[in-house]
């Protein structure tokens, strides 16, 4: 019987951490803020977030084959709904938690600064990062706002085309390309601010970066995602939005 008890115990041990922890994909342009908001969720409820990290195309993809995630918190309203649409999501429709803004950045030490929106069509440039359009959501506005700002012909020719946009960020820091259209999430982040500037792109030149999530039917955890995501429309993590590079939606 005592046998049976100290097998039983590792495995109750086992299922009860398991349902102290969400399986989350984010989308890249949260790289720099989801971790501290984890962290502090995790103090205040006990509750682990494992995040996934990608474009919110492929995380998409990834979801639509069968990934078993709890949430998902894309960059856009498009591949949330994606999610609805295939039957994958326990409500009808993506819920919005924040807005996202798109900035134009270059090191300090560029000979293009200071910076302006005008320094995309300087002469002496010969390379700028910007996410996969097809895959991004924050591709696809920096490809929007070059083509309503009348600079998309002059500029695609010297395109470095990233998987996401936390790998164009680390493009254009690490002086792989002159100049990034990147999030302000990434901007925002203690170490870019500390080797770079930005300045922002008109949010009128591009379509509104709605990020939405979804909570996954399939879970086994719905409840938890959902208070996280709860949590998440608080007003007082929406006011900690902006110092982090995303605008509040409540």
């Amino acid at each position: 019987m005592l046998a049976a008890v100290c097998l039983i115990s590792p495995i109750l041990h086992a299922q009860n951490q398991q349902s102290k922890e969400l399986h989350v994909a984010a989308a890249s342009d949260l790289q720099p803020v989801l971790p501290v908001l984890a962290a502090d969720y995790e103090k205040a409820t006990g509750v682990r977030l494992a995040i996934s990290f990608g474009s919110s195309g492929n995380l998409t993809t990834q979801i639509l084959n069968g990934a078993p995630m709890d949430l998902f918190l894309g960059a856009d309203f498009v591949f949330p709904e994606k999610v609805v649409a295939a039957g994958l999501a326990d409500s009808k429709a993506p819920t919005q938690y924040a807005r996202g803004t798109l900035v134009l950045w270059a090191r300090k030490d560029s000979p293009l600064q200071p910076i302006t929106l005008d320094s995309l069509v300087d002469k002496r440039v010969a390379s700028v990062a910007i996410a996969n359009d097809l895959h991004a959501p924050y591709g696809r506005a920096a490809v929007m706002a070059l083509q309503r700002l009348k600079m998309y012909d002059k500029v695609k020719p010297h395109l470095v085309v990233a998987e996401n946009i936390s790998q164009a960020a680390q493009f254009v820091e690490s002086g792989n390309a002159q100049l990034g259209l990147i999030s302000l999430t990434a901007a925002s982040s203690e170490h870019f601010k500390e080797v770079g500037t930005f300045v922002r792109v008109p949010t009128s030149s591009y379509a509104p970066i709605m990020q939405c999530a979804v909570v996954m039917a399939h879970s086994e955890r719905k409840i938890p995602a959902h208070d996280f995501l709860d949590w998440l429309l608080t007003p007082q993590v929406q006011a900690r939005l902006p110092q982090m590079g995303l605008a509040a939606v409540k």
